[in-house]
């Protein structure tokens, strides 16, 4: 059994080995939560102009602050180029916000900055202007040509608000990984059953296809499989065909849990067998021999979705070509006291409660078999092994979901 940041470190290690995946040309409408295969450069100086910061009148510094007064000569909207000759000293051009300044000018003096009388216009007594005030000059976002965007960034809003701007109508990305998802035990049943009273509908397999997704892969369910080496050998031998194997249950130490015998007799190499975690103490890591890497995770849900995330997901972010694969944490104080027994790092459902000062607070619940609980919360507290107690107050780590 490793601890916490053994077994990521070894995911961590594995994960940066992996060759680079194949790529694909797609529309930018399609773009969203894919990877970039392939730098995204700037068509053109950004921005392609100096770009007026605010509404106000574009003027010269030097001359406007001395003389403080000036006589405005024109009016220059977004959108537009400005037709007229150059500003001279005493003269001041009305321009919008998101116009190119005009030759001359080396500030904008903001509309409320100035009081204006028919056509000139007169400088606070509070107010000093200085060159390059409310102007963004050209190119200082961006060069024509340079690289914007680099491979391994997976395309979000901001991404991809930032390709079309430069023109990025299609762009190449890398193909996303195929990833088996199976589910183990007798008790299970399909969601559309009703199940008996010793039974439970698989939950797993659903979770674990969602979190699939939004790490950037794409599931493939297989049927459920019963707590028999036959059924076990027969499914993972169809997982071979996938990128990774996800499995859930079957990992623990009861007579029944036979995962990683039926790996073993499938040549599978194992890197860890458990992480000094809670939940999920019994996760496995480890590889098909000539096949897909695998996680057997253990079969309480929210164990299923913590490892995942901490273990699972990188792996998947490297599958698909992406550069950041940790796991996301970050911090916000306690806002009550939190206890724990040491020994373990725990990873405890929690709410973080958005505010200007982040606090979060634990979410009561009864196991890791607590979907609601899970559900009701928005992240996970980690309360390290050699800690007892965090106090209110005190800075907690969180992991993101």
């Amino acid at each position: 059994m490793l601890t916490f940041t053994q077994a990521l470190d070894l995911v961590l290690e594995h994960a940066g080995n992996f060759p680079i995946p194949a790529v694909e040309s797609i529309p930018l409408e399609q773009a969203l939560g894919r990877t970039l295969a392939a730098p995204l450069l700037a068509d053109r100086d950004q921005p392609p102009f100096h770009r007026s910061t605010r509404d106000g009148y574009a003027v010269d510094a030097e001359s406007f602050s001395r003389d403080r007064q000036a006589k405005v000569t024109g009016f220059l909207p977004a959108g537009k180029a400005w037709q007229g000759t150059a500003i001279a000293p005493g003269e001041v051009i009305e321009i919008m916000t998101g116009a190119p300044v005009p030759a001359g000018a080396d500030a904008v003096v903001m509309l409320e900055h100035v009081e204006r009388s028919s056509d000139h216009i007169l400088l606070a007594p509070d107010r000093i202007l200085r060159p390059g005030e409310n102007i963004v000059p050209a190119g200082s976002e961006a060069t024509g040509g340079q690289s914007i965007l680099p491979i391994g960034v997976r395309l979000g809003a901001a991404e991809i608000g930032l390709a079309a701007s430069v023109g990025g109508s299609q762009l190449w990305v890398h193909t996303q990984p195929s990833v088996a998802i199976l589910a183990t035990g007798d008790e299970l049943v399909t969601v559309e059953e009703t199940p008996l009273p010793h039974q439970i509908r698989n939950s797993n397999t659903h979770a674990l296809a969602a979190l699939v997704r939004e790490t950037g892969g794409i599931p493939s369910a297989l049927p459920i499989a019963a707590d028999t080496r036959e059924s076990l050998r027969d499914l993972l031998l169809q997982a071979r065909s996938h990128d990774l194997t996800l499995l859930s249950g079957g990992v623990s130490a009861g007579k029944h849990d036979l995962v990683e015998e039926v790996l073993a007799e499938l040549g599978a190499e194992f890197y860890f067998t458990g992480a000094a975690i809670q939940p999920g103490k019994p996760a496995v890591f480890g590889r098909l021999h000539n096949g897909p890497y695998f996680f057997g995770h253990p079969g309480n849900p929210v164990s299923t979705q913590v490892t995942f995330l901490l273990f699972a997901a990188p792996m998947l972010r490297a599958l698909g070509g992406q550069t950041n694969l940790s796991p996301v944490f970050a911090q916000a104080a306690a806002a009550e006291p939190m206890k724990h027994k040491p020994g373990l790092t725990r990873f405890l459902p929690a709410h973080l409660e958005s505010s200007l000062t982040p606090t979060v607070r634990l979410v009561p619940w009864q196991g890791s078999g607590d979907l609601a609980a899970n559900a009701r919360a928005n992240c996970y507290a980690v309360l390290p092994s050699d800690r007892e107690s965090i106090a209110a107050g005190d800075p907690v780590t969180l992991l993101l979901r």
